[in-house]
């Protein structure tokens, strides 16, 4: 990552050391999940829509990450629930879920509504949910801005400063997908 970006991290002392947690961040760039894991000191496994997660060559590398693959309800619930009960037995393992509650990679640059799968997790498994917030990265070759499907545009800036915010713990009693959308909109610096 430091050959891509300057990444400045805020808040690393929030990451808990040992056991078990889930991460959440907004979604912007297709790099997110390398840029987190880079942050990290324990590597998260990442929940990821099973489209991607099955693309030829990319599959072997999101395997040999531990990556989760899940599906829509209407798409493939038995696939769902699969990556519901895996997320969970990796919390009972003390180990670290990371999730994107927007769904996908940001089309504008804004943070989409948080959908209610965190809550679902945190129902079966109640954990401390750390908000991250990543800044600097819109607009970035990696980014939805000015691409279309398809075709891949120059980079603007080589070596661009990006900003990593990583927010206390939130009890799982208190972590709702509003809240969780509210922490990490003010962590990226969102007026209220």
């Amino acid at each position: 990552m430091s050959l891509l970006y300057r990444i400045r991290i805020e808040g690393e002392e929030n990451l808990p050391d040992e056991g078990a947690a889930v991460l959440v961040s907004n979604h912007v760039s297709f790099m997110d999940p390398l840029i987190i894991n880079a942050c990290t000191r324990r590597p998260p496994r990442f929940v990821m829509y099973y489209r991607i997660f099955n693309i030829p060559v990319l599959r072997f590398i999101f395997k040999t990450a531990r990556a989760i693959p899940i599906a829509g309800r209407r798409e493939d619930e038995a696939l769902m629930e699969r990556a519901f009960a895996e997320v969970d037995a990796t919390l009972a393992d003390g180990g670290l879920i990371a999730i994107f509650p927007e769904g996908g990679i940001t089309r504008d640059g804004d943070i989409a509504t948080f959908r209610p799968g965190i809550e679902r997790i945190l129902a079966a498994r109640p954990v401390p949910v750390v908000p991250i917030a990543l800044r600097g990265l819109w607009g970035s070759v990696f980014s939805r801005k000015d691409s279309a499907l398809g075709r891949m545009r120059l980079p603007r800036r080589f070596r661009a400063h990006i900003e990593v915010a990583i927010g206390a713990p939130i009890p799982p009693e208190e972590a709702t997908a509003v809240v969780l959308e509210q922490r990490v909109r003010e962590l990226r610096g969102d007026s209220a």
